[in-house]
């Protein structure tokens, strides 16, 4: 049986998809010295995702990023619209580095960065989000950007 709605229900239930999920996935980023890790960790994780692919062929890497724009033009254009700076910066610094580098740099760093992840988690006390919803992966980004858009006072 279905629970009777009630007035929290009803925002809920009205409230835009990025908006529930940035607000589900904050939920487990609120002790601020795992934020601070995350701001740091998960571009540094978009930047090795995207050295992975691009050493395995540029285009996969070019591939991936217009998949998660896709997403993210779904969710919020004004955040697909930051998500393309950000992916162009990264591709662009990506096809200026030493094609022989990115392979070992981009593996060994995004390791790191994970780990630095988890170690904020475990501060936290609650476990990565992503581990209940895949989607998490993508929404982390937004998470990080979403400060940057109220610092600046932006809209998404």
């Amino acid at each position: 049986m279905k629970p009777a709605a009630t007035p929290d229900a009803n925002a809920t239930a009205t409230q835009r998809e990025v908006d529930r999920l940035l607000a589900a996935y904050s939920e487990s980023h609120r002790n601020p010295t795992n934020e601070v890790i995350h701001f740091v960790c998960v571009p540094v994780i978009v930047f090795t995702v995207l050295g992975l692919l691009w050493a395995a062929h540029p285009l996969a890497a070019v591939a991936g990023s217009v998949a998660a724009l896709a997403y993210y033009c779904y969710l919020s254009l004004p955040f697909a619209l930051g998500m393309l700076l950000m992916s162009s910066a990264m591709l662009g610094l990506l096809y200026l580095l030493p094609p022989a580098s990115i392979l070992p740099v981009a593996g060994t760093v995004f390791v790191l960065a994970w780990i630095g992840q988890f170690i904020g988690h475990k501060i936290e006390g609650k476990k990565p989000s992503f581990l209940d919803d895949l989607r998490f992966l993508l929404i982390g980004p937004l998470f990080v950007l979403s400060f940057l858009y109220r610092r600046l006072n932006l809209a998404w």
